[in-house]
């Protein structure tokens, strides 16, 4: 062999020992999510644009379902040292974590770190407890009431009908089912649990107080609230109970246009759009007795239980995902809120705003939106209202006794596991 080729061969194998060596030395951030479709799509985007620009870093991601089956599997994990060490947690029930100090106090790096200055008043205070930063934000939203123009047009409605109060929207819905129910068409979805307490928000009251925690389930316009949520379904059927029992029922009905209306997350306006295109139009929340709304959607929290080297790892991750360009690109595919102040001003999230009619009403809807209450005993309230509602909007059990009954267990449950 020739010194030449001899030379040749060396540095090709030292080139092949560098990479292996470089590969071997990437950190690993095992990280759950709960976003499959086009959402999906988006965030493999800015994973890959991050370890890109990070090669010593892998994020393996997976996605395990939706926020309630993220908290049930975390919860199952921890025991068996089988959890990530970043992970999705929606905004009202991170604390059931970060209250037993699973979750990693996030403040030392978010203090230190420019992207703090950069988010919107809202986004960096949902990612707080008792002045510590456990989590920060990557999809924030608010619900909004989607409606189908076509379907409102052949229920003989136009398109500037009023929607801002609830006679309004059950006379809207109404309408509809008796228009086309013989078409297998309904006025509106049996609203979800996030669209729920945006209703009773708008109906001027609180599930639990974001501020002192206190239990507002049976209080006079809560229970209000859900009365006329529950006859939507019950009383007045202009909502079929199948968006009860499963809630994306009645989202997945309305993308296949067979309802005229939904609550839900600004999260939803990327597939709606894509389902029915020029007829989708945006409204926001009915103001019946207040605008308010509530802030939704996830942070990313850390495990405390990961080696430091990898928590580092995750928080880059974390910071860049909050960063204006992974944000652009989430926003503009998604609808889900800019939670960056110059997200907005990127190419990509100028187009959308230019082109996609109705992402913005939820921007709009801002200064109204309120975060809510995150503490401990409200996962298990979130968990418990599922068997509720259902109890209510399917007449099995009267509303105020249930929600006042809800009241009492709830108040039981909090002196149970404290705050």
């Amino acid at each position: 062999m020739s010194r030449k080729l001899q030379s040749a061969v060396a540095a090709g194998i030292f080139s092949l020992i560098a990479s292996v060596g470089a590969a071997e030395a990437a950190t690993t951030v095992k990280f759950w999510h709960s976003f499959n479709k086009s959402n999906g799509q988006a965030l493999d985007k800015i994973i890959a644009n991050f370890e890109a620009a990070n090669p010593d870093i892998d994020v393996e991601a997976e996605f395990v379902g939706n926020y309630n089956d993220i908290t049930a599997k975390l919860q199952a994990a921890i025991p068996a040292r089988r959890a990530p060490d970043a992970v999705i947690l929606e905004v009202t029930r991170y604390g059931l974590f970060a209250n037993n100090n699973i979750l990693t106090d996030l403040t030392p790096y978010f203090d230190a770190d420019p992207l703090k200055a950069d988010l919107y008043d809202y986004a960096k205070e949902v990612g707080v407890i008792n002045g510590k930063n456990y989590v920060v934000p990557f999809n924030s939203s608010t619900p909004v009431l989607y409606f189908n123009k076509d379907i409102f047009t052949r229920a003989g409605l136009p398109a500037d009908t009023p929607l801002k109060t609830f006679d309004e929207i059950m006379t809207a819905a109404k309408t509809v089912s008796e228009k086309l129910g013989s078409e297998g068409i309904s006025g509106i979805a049996a609203p979800g649990q996030f669209a729920r307490w945006g209703l009773v928000m708008a109906n001027d009251s609180e599930l639990v107080d974001p501020m002192s925690g206190e239990i507002l389930l049976d209080k006079p316009n809560t229970i209000e609230a859900y009365q006329w949520m529950a006859s939507l379904v019950h009383e007045n059927k202009v909502a079929s109970p199948d968006g009860v029992t499963e809630e994306d029922n009645g989202r997945d009905a309305f993308l296949a246009k067979k309802v005229g209306m939904m609550f839900n997350s600004t999260g939803n306006y990327g597939e709606a759009k894509k389902a029915l295109g020029d007829n989708l139009v945006v409204r926001p929340m009915p103001c019946n007795k207040a605008c308010s709304v509530p802030i939704g959607g996830a942070g990313i929290g850390i495990m405390a239980t990961s080696p430091k080297d990898v928590q580092d790892a995750a928080y880059k991750f974390v910071s860049y995902a909050a960063s204006p360009e992974a944000n652009a690109i989430w926003f503009a595919a998604t609808g889900y809120l800019p939670i960056n102040k110059k997200s907005a001003e990127l190419p990509v999230a100028k187009e959308a705003l230019a082109t996609q009619p109705g992402i913005d009403v939820a921007i709009d809807s801002l200064p109204n939106a309120h975060g809510r209450a995150r503490t401990t005993v409200v996962t298990w309230m979130r968990t418990t209202e599922y068997k509720m509602w259902q109890a209510m909007a399917l007449g099995q059990r009267g509303v105020d006794e249930t929600m006042k009954d809800f009241a009492e267990q709830t108040r039981a449950e909090e002196k149970r596991v404290g705050n």
